[in-house]
């Protein structure tokens, strides 16, 4: 018996250490400590161009030990609320002035990890050559995207067709900001960002102004058939969203570091022909 219960208690003990050791490999199995499950990064993204940019980007990031996966979103607001959520990592769509208005507006705890690039936003139509033939009273389309409109009211102040008060931050201002509105233009706020394209297609309106990554999806080249654009200095940068101090977080950092880096870079001028614009910082 003696015999018996001697064996007994050195299988519970070499259970145990066995049980032990697994633990402390789990901890150990990645670089810096981190496990085996954080080396993935998920990220949210619109399909044109943030996806695809994504897509080029994850062989660079596999090199650097990280497991890339691209979840894609046709609008600009469930990437937040999943980003939220812990179901992203991270997520690329959006520009710095949504970003804040997002947290504003919801109290995200959300940080910029890095700005990428810059698409900028072009007046198209089915109609006339160039803003110069727009009509008195004419149609201008617009996104229901209220961080969108002071960009959008800029643009157009730049080229000539409004005045702004003077007082006002231009990233933020809105319809009721316009002070000189000579042509009597008429705008309309009404439409999902995503929905604009196919209201170009059907002709509806005078002028439509459409983001670059819903232009391109839809088949449209930002530079030859718009018949103004956005310039390419432009601060409405597209950047990482993460939440606020997984920036430092190994992963995050590689995923910005490659996203920046000249093969990407020269991926996106090559691929976009300046309807993309990367950026550093």
């Amino acid at each position: 018996m003696k015999k018996w219960l001697s064996l007994a208690l050195a299988l519970a003990v070499a259970l145990v250490l066995a049980a032990c050791g697994t633990s402390e490999e789990g901890g150990n199995a990645g670089e810096g400590g981190e496990s085996k499950e954080s080396k993935k990064i998920t990220v949210g993204a619109s399909n044109v161009p943030h996806a695809e940019i994504l897509d080029e980007a994850k062989p660079l990031l596999e090199e650097k030990g990280f497991e890339l996966d691209v979840v894609p979103f046709q609008d600009y607001v469930l990437p937040n609320q999943a980003l939220e959520s812990k179901e992203l990592d991270a997520n690329y769509f959006q520009h710095i002035p949504y970003l804040e208005s997002q947290k504003a507006e919801h109290g995200y705890d959300f940080t910029n990890a890095g700005g990428i690039h810059i698409e900028p936003i072009g007046v198209y139509s089915q109609k006339y050559k160039s803003l110069d033939e727009l009509p008195e009273g004419a149609s201008i389309i617009m996104s229901n995207s209220v961080a969108d409109h002071g960009r959008i009211l800029s643009m157009l102040e730049a080229e000539g067709l409004i005045t702004l008060n003077e007082d006002v931050e231009k990233t933020e201002a809105t319809l009721e900001d316009i002070k000189e509105n000579p042509k009597k233009l008429k705008f309309d706020t009404e439409y999902e960002a995503s929905l604009l394209p196919q209201i170009y297609n059907n002709g509806e309106g005078d002028a439509v102004l459409i983001n670059s990554n819903y232009a391109i999806d839809a088949g449209l080249n930002p530079l030859e058939d718009s018949i103004a654009i956005e310039d390419k200095d432009s601060p409405y940068v597209n950047v990482i969203a993460v939440r606020t101090g997984d920036e430092e977080k190994e992963g995050i950092k590689a995923l910005v570091e490659v996203l920046r880096s000249k093969e990407i870079q020269d991926f996106i001028l090559e691929k976009y022909e300046g309807a993309v614009v990367p950026v550093s910082e």
